[in-house]
């Protein structure tokens, strides 16, 4: 039995989560995980209302499951992030996950684990350093200066990898979740991640 499935939505996200993994494990000194991430083909959609029929395959080759998807896009924006983690929670609890499975539902979406202030995140996209790139998200309208992210993460992030010559690939997300400090990452989403995944795994 392996340890962790972890269902996603798209291809961004598989390289952001198989990067954050592993520094998890070194970062809190947890146990090594063995790990596999599916991409669900009906990206947020399908994360919510299919995971449960999408893992009952898995139940006995898994110890835990993580579903993660976007809250923009999923069909159900009218609801809060928890109430949809919650709602997908109850669904895996009732198909054998029981007491062994999250949802981490993301608001609005995936970049906003992204946009974080470091030298890291701008050397990525070919940003010629950290305090010219959030000037110029202020200048373009994209935050103020009481916000810590952009307002549309995504469009703000594909407009910034455009502005730098930078190509867009999935690559990108595994190399900023693999070299970028999320120590001041405050997304609840995040934390929610790493609470579950230190707890399932604490040595």
């Amino acid at each position: 039995m392996k340890d962790l499935i972890i269902l996603v939505a798209d291809q961004n996200m598989r390289d952001c989560i198989g990067g954050l993994i592993p520094r998890f494990q070194h970062i809190f000194a947890i146990s090594p995980i063995n790990f596999d991430i599916f991409v669900h083909t009906n990206r947020d959609p399908g994360c919510r209302t299919q995971s449960s029929d999408f893992l009952k395959a898995f139940q006995k080759k898994y110890r835990y499951s993580l579903i993660i998807f976007d809250k923009e896009g999923c069909g159900k924006e009218s609801l809060s992030r928890t109430e949809l983690e919650a709602e997908v929670e109850r669904s895996l609890s009732c198909n054998g996950w029981a007491n062994r499975s999250k949802a981490i539902v993301i608001d609005p979406e995936l970049e906003n684990w992204i946009w974080i202030k470091s030298r890291k995140l701008a050397e990525v996209i070919n940003w010629k350093n950290t305090e010219s790139l959030y000037q110029w998200l202020a200048e373009q309208g994209y935050m103020d200066s009481n916000s810590l992210k952009p307002n549309s993460p995504k469009e703000a992030f594909e407009k910034a990898l455009y502005i730098s010559k930078k190509r867009r690939s999935s690559s990108i997300y595994k190399q900023i979740a693999s070299q970028v400090s999320f120590k001041s990452c405050s997304d609840l989403a995040f934390l929610k991640l790493k609470e579950t995944i230190t707890n399932w795994f604490s040595s």
